[in-house]
């Protein structure tokens, strides 16, 4: 029995790698297509998004395009203006912090923006700032959009039930396919 756990466990951690590897290819390959001067870009941003569940990739993707578009604005309206200044990049990532607050955005579209930011304000660059910004929002575009059309077409296998064992499935597999122990039951320290 435990034998057979072992290697549904590896089967769910082969198929999981295996649909990885694919949508990470493939989101490069299209940004190759696009002839993106930075398509790694895509491929990164496919592996951060790919969820197990698409209801979550949803909320995680949407985050992180509005992140992408604050950053790619804030960042190209900057750049056409000043130079790779430290003190310039601190106000706009503080600016960056207030712009999602009011959009409602969580910290996943926060980071996104600051990374977007940095990346269009901070590496020195011949072409202009706002093409800078859309190949970076299209570089981005594409990781989320095949990371949710590979969630909705070939969702991720969870890992089997153990059954009495005491561990329970991992909700997001991990490269080696660990199981994740349930919490410790909490014991009472009241004196009686």
């Amino acid at each position: 029995m435990a034998g057979s756990q072992f290697n549904e466990g590896w089967w769910t951690v082969l198929s999981n790698s295996v649909r990885t590897g694919v949508t990470a290819t493939a989101s490069f390959l299209i940004a190759r297509l696009f002839r993106l001067p930075e398509a790694y870009w895509a491929p990164i941003t496919t592996l951060v998004i790919t969820q197990s569940s698409l209801g979550t990739a949803l909320a995680v993707s949407w985050q992180r395009l509005v992140g992408t578009i604050l950053g790619a604005l804030v960042g190209a309206l900057v750049a056409a203006h000043f130079g790779p200044h430290a003190l310039v990049f601190g106000a706009c990532v503080l600016i960056l912090g207030f712009l999602c607050a009011l959009l409602h955005s969580d910290r996943s579209a926060y980071r996104f923006a600051g990374v977007t930011l940095g990346i269009i304000l901070l590496i020195p660059r011949t072409s202009p700032p706002w093409q800078i910004a859309l190949h970076r929002f299209t570089e981005v575009s594409i990781g989320i959009g095949v990371a949710l059309l590979l969630t909705i077409l070939w969702p991720e296998t969870l890992d089997p039930s153990p059954g009495k064992t005491g561990l329970k499935p991992c909700r997001t597999v991990t490269l080696v396919g660990r199981w994740a122990r349930r919490p410790p039951p909490r014991i009472s320290t009241r004196v009686s």
